[in-house]
Order: C-alpha cells, then structure tokens, then sequence
C-alpha cells in the first residue's frame, strides 16, 4: 500500500491558526507561502511548514521550517523512506546514479558502529540528526557550501549548541562527506571557531571539603579518579587484576570478556601514591571475592552513576555542584604532575593522550603561595 505524506503550512487565520494545505504549480512545485483555505488560493507568509502522515491510524505531523523548496524535498525524501518496506531508502534514487542522503548516513553509521566504540558512534548519530534536519537536499551530491553554512547556523541558532559543541558537530559531518568522496566545500575561514578554554582543575580547599563530606566508599572513588587521572569509562572497568599493589601501580587494559577497549586501544600503566595503595588494600579486603571489578553494583557491573554521586556529595559539603565533574580530577592530577616537575612525554603516557598537543593543555601556571612568594622575593 502506497502511503502519503502531507505538506501544510500553519498559518493565522479569522478563526486562530490552521493547518491548510499548500497550492501547487503547473509544474508541481510548492508555490511559497501560498495556501489553500476554504477552497481558494491565499497568500500567507507567516507561518512554518509541516509534513504529516499516518502510522497504525495515528496522524503524526513534524514542522519542516520556512522554506517551501525545503520543506517540498522532506516531504518527498519521508514519502520514499516509509514506501521503502524496511524504513529506510535504497542507496540509489532515480537514474542520476546520486546517493540518497538518507541512505548514505545510515550506511555511514551502520560502519561506525563496527569500529568505534559506543560513545563516538552517539556523537556521529547526533551530528548527522541534526545535519539532516537543517539540510532537506535529498542526495549527497546535492549538498553544497551553503548547506554547511547553514548547519553551523542552525547549532548555533536552533539548538544552542556551544561554540565548541558546534565546531565538534561540523568536523563530524565534514568527516562523513569525506568518507563519500566529498571535499572542498568549505574553506577555512567557512569552519566554526571557537575559543580554547583552560581546563579548570579543583583547588585544594574544594577537595578539603568534598573529602570531609565523602563516606569512606565515595572517599575512594574520587582519591582513585584524582590519583590516577584516569576517564571515567577507565575506572569504571578497572579489575583487581589491573592493580599492582607490589609495584603500587595500576593498568588501563582491555576487557573482551566486557566488549570494552581503552580510548585509541592504547593500554598504559600509572603510578599511584602510598595513599591510595593503603586504601585499596583495605578496600580489596572487604570486597566480594567472585567479582573482578574494583568498582562494581550489587550485581557485578560497571558502576554507571559516579557524576549522580559526585554532585550529591557536592550539596552535601555545601559547594557549588555545578563545578564539580569526573574530568576536572583529571585535568587536576595533569596539571598537578606536570607541577611537581614529571616531564611532558611521562604524563602524556600516564593519561594515554596520542599526542603531546593534548597534554601540553595542561601546562597551566602555578597559583600556589609559594610561587606567590617567590615573584614577591623578585620584585620585592
């Protein structure tokens, strides 16, 4: 059964605001911001587009923006897509040869999933959602600067997206058409920019008073993120067998019994203090014997919720919980080793960065008293 898809246009009327259906010309084409209402042609520029169709009796109807061409070419690519069978659309869409947009970043996503791990392939989705909903050209090989320009726009505009967040969204789509053989759309004054921000660590009268609240489970949680500088999915599939306690040293290693690898499928060792060793043994003492994982639920799983925890202990001690996140330990034990005198090349391995770039962003200066000090001894 052939099913079909709608174009209206949401526009004041003497009777409030109404769904009428767009007029067409000869041609077939939308004519813009032209509508049928109570059988005769109206012009009415005010207003959005919107498709709508049935599914299993229920009207669905999604806003389209302002634009007619556009709207027109959404209309026609989610009529292919729902008389597809499976939901999707074939890779190829009349004679031309050219690619459907639709198909290509299923296609794309579908290979992301087989090689990246989770996380990035949510990052792709997103970007790629996004993408579609601010372009309406049906193939890729319609797409065009303007298309990309309007994107950075729409991030910026329609989702409130960061100026970080919107150069993240648009290397990823850059990174698909790539992938399709597309390049030179955009020049380098096309990209978005955004401004690189000194990563913010916690001062130790914070972590004074985030320790004193914490119980002596959440205790060890935060002294491990902080001592080790490791990311979050890193703890969260630490195993006893990671830990050295002889050697006082922890390892990120991969987990195929977990279908988890390390970030770049880097593995890597990390010196922990005494402090820390004292405190795991303790902790290892008292743990259930039959499961690997040093952090784990009542069911020997990943723990999933150490932010939900971080910022509860947060109001607890009666500090700000919007400065506290799980990567601000990381970017304190960073900035606190490159301090204390420990080489570039020796924490870029500690953290597994790939590139020394991403190390030396932690190269922040000392605000301790005794540099204070010292510049008074200068210029005293």
């Amino acid at each position: 059964m052939h099913r079909e898809v709608n174009l209206t246009k949401r526009v004041q009327t003497s009777l409030g605001l109404r769904y009428c259906p767009v007029a067409m010309s000869a041609n077939g084409r939308v004519k813009p911001d032209v509508v049928i209402l109570d059988g005769r042609e109206e012009k009415h520029p005010e207003g959005a587009y919107y498709i709508e169709w049935r599914d299993a009796g229920k009207r669905i109807r999604l806003s389209v923006g302002k634009d007619a061409v556009d709207a027109s070419a959404i209309r026609l690519r989610k009529e292919t897509e729902l008389n597809n069978g499976d939901g999707s659309v074939p890779q190829v869409v009349g004679n031309n040869g050219h690619r459907s947009l639709a198909a290509a970043v299923r296609d794309y996503l579908d290979e992301v999933r087989l090689s990246k791990k989770p996380k990035t392939l949510a990052g792709y989705k997103t970007a790629l959602d996004y993408f579609t909903q601010s372009c309406h050209k049906l193939h890729v090989e319609d797409i065009e600067r303007r298309d990309l320009l309007k994107f950075a726009a729409f991030l910026r505009e329609e989702k409130e997206q960061s100026a970080r967040s919107v150069y993240n969204k648009f290397e990823s789509v850059m990174t698909f058409l790539k992938a399709h053989g597309v390049r030179g759309l955009v020049g380098k004054n096309d990209r978005p920019r955004y401004t690189e921000e000194e990563p913010e660590i916690y001062e130790l009268e914070e972590l004074d008073k985030l320790f004193k609240a914490c119980k002596a489970e959440e205790r060890l949680w935060y002294q491990f993120f902080l001592m080790t500088g490791m990311r979050e999915q890193e703890v969260m599939h630490t195993y006893w067998s990671d830990v050295n306690f002889g050697s006082s040293t922890v390892r990120v290693t991969h987990k195929p019994d977990r279908n988890w690898t390390p970030k770049a499928y880097k593995e890597r060792e990390i010196p922990i203090p005494r402090k820390l060793v004292k405190a795991l043994k303790a902790w290892k003492a008292k743990s259930d014997r039959s499961c690997n994982l040093v952090f784990p639920t009542s069911g020997c799983n990943p723990k999933l919720d150490f932010l939900d925890c971080l910022k509860a202990v947060a109001e607890r001690a009666d500090l700000d919980k919007e400065n506290f996140w799980l990567h601000k330990f990381r970017a304190t034990f960073a900035t606190r080793c490159l301090w204390a005198g420990v080489d570039l090349r020796t924490v870029q391995q500690w953290l597994g960065h790939s590139d020394m770039e991403s190390t030396m962003r932690y190269l922040k200066p000392s605000r301790h008293q005794a540099v204070r000090e010292k510049v008074n001894q200068i210029f005293g």
